[in-house]
């Protein structure tokens, strides 16, 4: 390892009876601790993986799977999979790694998680950082739907008359979903492979037990999730930030931000789903100055 590279630590430990996969960026990062939550839900950890420029700047950063996903155990029953558990599962990953206080960055999914996290169990959190999250499911479908309505009308032609069908593998449809992606979750012209291995690795059982057979379609157990009228019980600096063509648009990020007294709220305007890909070091400059502001 060169001296100018980080350290970096990894492990299973053992969480409510199941293994969850870690890995740990930085050393014992003098600036503080970050732990990172990965969207889906059902995606992996590695898509997130420029967040670890946070350990040059002094932070040490925590990534794991969640349960059901990447590294980590597949849960016994569908049922298993909620926002609860993921809640419950994580301040107990915290004690076993004895992470004390830490800044809390979870981005889509994950977002909504780190909020769940935070009105559960606000202590530990120093601060909180939405990365194109949601907290109201609704209004993201909504939005989404109305991203799709928008789309070039072949497109949306596809999409409509498989859904009608219920046809959601179809190779045709599937093509048609990857160009509302190309739009709205990644523009990049050559995605990273970190976010294709993330995508390429989603668990099936997870993603389509809690959300749905894509991105736009939430019929899972997440479909009526609303945080948004606890948001103001939150006290916890809060920075949200979101893509111009944000699948979770800047609209949600603002019934975020609005709800959170004293947050702060950042669009980027060339991105979509992944502004810390797509504008990478205009992302981590407003991160670590949001951070540096709350040491």
């Amino acid at each position: 390892m060169s001296p100018t590279e980080p350290w970096v630590q990894e492990g299973h430990a053992t969480v409510h009876g199941h293994r969850l996969y870690w890995k740990s960026v930085g050393g014992s990062g003098p600036a503080g601790t970050v732990v990172m939550l990965h969207g889906g839900p059902g995606a992996t950890h590695d898509y997130l993986a420029p967040f670890s420029d946070l350990a040059r700047h002094g932070y040490r950063v925590v990534f794991y799977d969640q349960i059901g996903c990447g590294r980590s155990d597949r849960a016994e029953s569908a049922e298993e999979y909620s926002v609860d558990r993921d809640v419950e599962d994580l301040n107990e990953l915290r004690e076993v790694l004895a992470l004390d206080r830490f800044h809390l960055v979870g981005s889509s999914y994950g977002g909504l998680l780190a909020i769940g996290y935070t009105l559960a169990h606000p202590e530990p959190v120093k601060t909180l950082v939405s990365v194109s999250g949601l907290a109201d499911v609704p209004l993201a479908v909504q939005e989404m739907q109305r991203l799709k309505r928008e789309l070039p009308p072949s497109i949306h032609s596809v999409l409509e008359r498989h859904e009608s069908k219920g046809e959601y593998q179809h190779p045709e449809y599937l093509a048609a979903v990857h160009e509302f992606y190309r739009r709205h979750l990644c523009r990049l012209p050559v995605w990273p492979a970190e976010l294709a291995y993330s995508l390429e690795h989603t668990s099936i059982p997870k993603y389509g037990t809690m959300n749905g057979p894509n991105e736009f379609t939430i019929v899972g157990t997440l479909r009526d999730y609303d945080a948004t009228p606890r948001l103001r019980e939150i006290r916890t600096p809060t920075l949200v930030t979101v893509g111009r063509y944000d699948e979770v648009t800047p609209r949600v990020a603002r019934s975020i931000h609005e709800q959170i007294s004293g947050s702060e709220l950042r669009v980027f305007d060339e991105s979509s789903h992944t502004a810390f890909w797509e504008e990478r070091s205009r992302y981590f400059a407003a991160l670590r100055g949001f951070l540096s502001r709350h040491p």
